[in-house]
């Protein structure tokens, strides 16, 4: 089984209006201020993945500020974990700011919803105030079982719409905050994997952790496949394209040419991630 973890769907009021919603979002705005970002719908993202053989995909929306706006999109995945359960598993997402989320994360993990995610905050990093923001939404991660995923990224190189302004000492302050829980950290975790070769401590933290390869093709070598597999353990590793942003093959091409084995590759396609949502085999 092949499973996407990090895909983004929007409701066609968003995709078709988008410029109305700039205002009171200027994390949405610099992103998908440009024509070419693409939004795309639930129904396109399922011809995508028959037409690139996934079996299912982990959708989410965006870390909206305003109340309406999330909540809105919420329901929108929602109902399409509803009208697709065999294809798709429905994580909430709203900003990690929001006095609402801890209200929102309960009413979408009643709804259905298996996850938290991915959940962003693209203007300022991780400070202490944001990471202890998020306590009650956390909590009930842990109270009803279910993973978390935290957008980060890497604190050195070029500059991109959709980098925060963040660093590995704060992404490793969250996962010490928040032990118990099981998170997968977006886009490598920027890095902090590197880290597990440290002889204290570390390699503990990290132990609930998971990371995703979203944008890897974009950011990374090839080689990043083989020597975070070799850090951190490939089962540690869980394939997500971040969808619409790019097609599955580029990033299959590349384990490929990585030189991993045809385990390490089974493993990061879907045998993790069916672990970490706990799917039936």
């Amino acid at each position: 089984m092949i499973i996407d973890f990090h895909t983004h769907v929007f409701p066609p009021f968003f995709r078709d209006e988008r410029p109305v919603f700039f205002s009171g979002e200027p994390a949405f705005e610099s992103i998908y201020r440009s024509p070419q970002a693409r939004l795309a719908g639930v129904r396109e993202l399922i011809r995508n993945m028959d037409e690139e053989e996934i079996n299912r995909s982990v959708i989410f929306g965006f870390p909206w500020e305003n109340a309406e706006n999330y909540r809105r999109h919420n329901d929108y995945i929602i109902e399409a974990v509803q009208l697709y359960p065999d294809r798709l598993t429905g994580f909430c997402c709203f900003s990690p700011l929001t006095p609402g989320g801890p209200e929102e994360t309960e009413r979408c993990l009643k709804a259905g919803l298996s996850g938290v995610g991915e959940l962003a905050i693209y203007g300022s990093g991780l400070s202490l105030g944001a990471v202890h923001a998020l306590k009650d939404v956390l909590d009930l991660c842990s109270r009803f079982d279910v993973p978390f995923l935290l957008h980060t990224n890497e604190p050195v190189g070029h500059q991109y719409p959709g980098k925060a302004p963040m660093t590995l000492d704060q992404i490793y302050g969250f996962l010490k905050a928040y032990p118990k829980n099981r998170i997968i950290l977006a886009h490598w975790g920027g890095g902090i994997f590197f880290y597990a070769l440290m002889k204290k401590e570390v390699r503990e933290v990290l132990r609930n952790v998971w990371f995703d390869t979203a944008a890897s093709p974009y950011l990374y070598t090839p080689d990043i496949y083989r020597i975070a597999g070799e850090v951190i353990g490939f089962e540690k590793i869980l394939f997500g394209t971040d969808y619409p942003l790019l097609k599955a093959q580029r990033y299959f091409k590349e384990m490929a040419s990585a030189g991993l084995s045809s385990r390490a590759i089974e493993q990061i396609k879907g045998l993790n991630a069916k672990k970490v949502l706990a799917l039936n085999p």
